[in-house]
């Protein structure tokens, strides 16, 4: 089908100023992209999780697929080992993701399953109005810490990178040109894509203007040395005021999970049907 109404007619709830419509329209205008160059959208499926960023799946029209909270990356898993043949693409927010879901993620990236997960990381819990979450900064005031969070941030990358992911980046809602290209990127890479998107609260925790002045685009960087991407992915701690480089950090060639898994012969019709018929003893 060419040419889809890909953002759906269900009421948009997100608030004002949200960064999440910057990266819907990104990640809209990069399936379209793909669609032109003759991938099926029938073929992608989107997975997200619970908070603001699930909203994802009711606006934009591509198959998708509600996960509970933190579980994004098994359902995903599961429905790339079943069909290989699919696009599979998970959004997560940084609670989803680095809290409730970090065994799933790290796991994810080191089976390297052929699977691309895009974090919305407002580094707040903004669905349920402003609690601190992994990536929030010492000090974050917010409804569960108002005295200030005493913990300091996880690093997303770094952790990605220990963990084996072959695809390492990072991206911001106010850069769409260079978002759209790393989308993009990710998609296409073979095996584990992770990138961790910065991404406004416009409600709870908005720090543009902290971005707007240390964000850069890696240039002269080679992605393919690890030394090199594990310097520049240590450059910000996600606490204190660095430069934020935006951009591919770590790429590798690996095989992906999938590959390793002998591909099983179709069940036989008259096996489905005595299964059918099992699953319909337990209603």
């Amino acid at each position: 089908m060419n040419g889809r109404q890909l953002i759906t007619d269900a009421k948009n709830t997100w608030c004002p100023g949200c960064g999440n419509f910057s990266l819907q329209h990104a990640l809209k205008a990069v399936l379209q992209d793909l669609e032109k160059e003759g991938t099926s959208l029938d073929d992608v499926v989107l997975v997200t999780g619970i908070g603001c960023h699930a909203k994802m799946a009711d606006y934009l029209g591509i198959n998708s697929f509600y996960s509970i909270h933190g579980r994004v990356l098994p359902v995903a898993t599961g429905i790339k080992l079943a069909n290989p043949a699919l696009t599979v693409i998970g959004c997560a927010g940084d609670g989803d993701a680095y809290a409730e879901g970090l065994d799933h993620l790290i796991f994810a990236a080191k089976r390297n399953v052929d699977v691309t997960v895009f974090i919305h990381n407002n580094r707040v819990y903004g669905l349920t109005t402003g609690q601190y979450t992994p990536t929030s900064p010492l000090g974050f005031r917010g409804k569960s810490t108002p005295a200030g969070t005493p913990e300091y941030p996880l690093n997303p990358l770094e952790l990605m990178y220990a963990s084996g992911a072959t695809y390492i980046a990072r991206g911001y809602t106010r850069n769409q040109p260079l978002l759209k290209r790393t989308m993009a990127e990710a998609i296409r890479h073979r095996g584990f894509s992770f990138v961790d998107i910065l991404q406004i609260c416009a409600t709870y925790f908005d720090v543009h203007d902290v971005y707007d002045q240390y964000v850069y685009e890696l240039s002269g960087h080679d992605p393919r040395d690890p030394r090199q991407a594990l310097d520049r992915i240590l450059e910000w701690d996600y606490n204190n005021p660095a430069p934020i480089g935006l951009g591919t950090f770590f790429e590798r060639e690996l095989p992906d999970y999938g590959s390793r898994f002998p591909r099983q012969a179709p069940v036989p019709p008259d096996r489905r049907e005595g299964i059918r018929r099992l699953l319909e003893g337990f209603r």
